[in-house]
């Protein structure tokens, strides 16, 4: 639910313009106000998580989103509905980290604890899709507002389950880290603020050049807090690993890729191919149904080939996706020119998505694996920023007004370059690290000891 959110209110965009009036500029803060809010506050929701309690956390932030839908649904001026979806990203940022937390630090095993991982990157990564569907669906059969109002009896359900089947993590004692929270939260919000403008604004301008900045200057600080203080937001050791840092660079490249290719294939499909919402929300389905579909088979296959096997096939699989995308034409059909596509890209995401995460969070404390699970949110937030931010303004170059594809072309092989990056990273960080490691732990060979010389004679 939290994730199908930043994507079920899409199709519905027009009906909420034509019903409150927002204008084209304002229109994109209905997405811009719950993605900023998401992103800046993941990281400072991780840790509450980890010091207040995950099970208590994820209450108080599901609490939050639930109402704020329900308020967002009743909205009756272009004001209530954004501050409605800014607070809505508010609860998710709370919640989401510990949802993660809470499966890795249950889990009675590590075949459980994979299960459960390749459940959560289905549901992530297959309700940005789901959410087109689910969109579509309610905009013509109901209303805009529905996009909204089905959070409601969902998010209830949740809250009167959870006490029953979750149990709560232990708090944890110790000073709690302000200045960390301050400056991730403007950080990892600045820089989220910059990137989402930037495709109308200029990546010159001073509104993008400047969010830039202060995030950047709020990282730096926040990286020299955290190496001095006793309980900090981000423990420096979850950074000090290469591999994780690679596959946290992977998933920002990953997601990036992914949603800038349904920033573009919602408007193909509906531009080009003449197709309706609900119909461009069900064009979706085979890559749902393919990341779903492959869920129940990662956790045997990461057992067995391990991760530096799984995640280099699947970003293989992504860019020769998005690739295929790319040779699309006014003339071509949905079977031929983004059905095939669909299905490489929900296979290649679940083989990414698991594996990735499972990476992330082993050899974590489990009183820090909230922290992770935010820093691992985070960067999927901000890869998702970047890739539709920069494709976005890849196909403003090449647009023309009468017809979408010439600067589709470009932007689908942009966002085949971000899955082309991460293969790039999955072998050099993780295949040759494999190979190191199984050199490093194999036995020296015995070798025959030449006789010592006769000193005597």
């Amino acid at each position: 639910m939290l994730v199908l959110d930043a994507t079920v209110v899409n199709v519905a965009l027009p009906r909420i313009d034509a019903d409150l009036g927002f204008g084209p500029a304002a229109l994109s803060w209905v997405l811009n106000a719950y993605t900023l809010a998401f992103g800046g506050l993941l990281l400072l929701g991780g840790r509450l998580g980890d010091v207040r309690g995950r099970r208590r956390l994820f209450l108080v932030g599901l609490g939050v989103f639930t109402v704020s839908s329900l308020l967002g649904g009743l909205a009756q001026t272009p004001t209530q509905l954004v501050l409605a979806r800014a607070a809505q990203g508010v609860g998710a940022a709370m919640a989401a980290p510990s949802v993660l937390a809470l499966l890795t630090t249950n889990a009675p095993d590590e075949a459980a604890r994979n299960r459960a991982l390749a459940l959560f990157g289905a549901v992530s990564s297959g309700g940005a899709s789901i959410g087109l569907i689910l969109g579509g669906l309610l905009t013509d059969v109901a209303s805009w507002r529905w996009t909204l109002f089905i959070n409601v009896p969902i998010g209830l359900a949740v809250l009167l389950l959870t006490p029953r089947f979750v149990g709560e993590t232990p708090r944890r004692e110790g000073r709690f880290d302000v200045v960390g929270a301050v400056t991730a939260t403007l950080g990892a919000a600045s820089v989220v603020w910059a990137l989402v403008g930037a495709p109308e604004e200029g990546w010159l301008s001073t509104r993008t050049l400047g969010g830039l900045l202060v995030g950047a200057v709020s990282l730096a600080l926040l990286a020299r807090t955290e190496r001095r203080h006793p309980h900090p937001l981000i423990r420096p050791a979850l950074l000090a690993d290469r591999r994780r840092v690679a596959v946290l660079g992977m998933m920002a490249l990953v997601v990036g890729g992914q949603l800038s290719m349904f920033f573009l294939t919602v408007q193909y499909m509906q531009r080009a191919l003449g197709m309706g919402p609900l119909a461009t929300g069900f064009a979706f389905l085979p890559f749902s149904l393919g990341i779903f579909a492959m869920s129940r088979l990662t956790p045997s296959l990461l057992a067995r080939h391990g991760a530096a096997r799984l995640i280099p096939v699947g970003a293989a699989l992504l860019t020769t996706g998005f690739v295929l995308l790319s040779r699309v034409s006014e003339t071509s059909t949905y079977a031929a020119g983004v059905l095939p596509s669909m299905l490489l890209s929900g296979i290649g995401g679940a083989l990414v998505f698991m594996p990735v995460t499972a990476t992330v969070l082993s050899g974590v404390e489990h009183e820090h694996a909230g922290a992770a699970s935010g820093l691992l949110q985070t960067m999927q937030q901000l890869g998702a920023a970047v890739g539709v931010a920069i494709v976005a303004s890849v196909y403003a170059v090449g647009a023309q007004p009468d017809s979408f594809v010439p600067g589709a072309r470009a932007a689908y092989l942009t966002s085949a370059s971000f899955a082309a990056v991460a293969f790039a990273i999955a072998v050099v960080a993780l295949v040759r690290s494999r190979r190191a490691s199984a050199a490093a732990s194999a036995p020296e060979p015995e070798t025959e000891l030449e006789p010592l010389p006769d000193l005597a004679a």
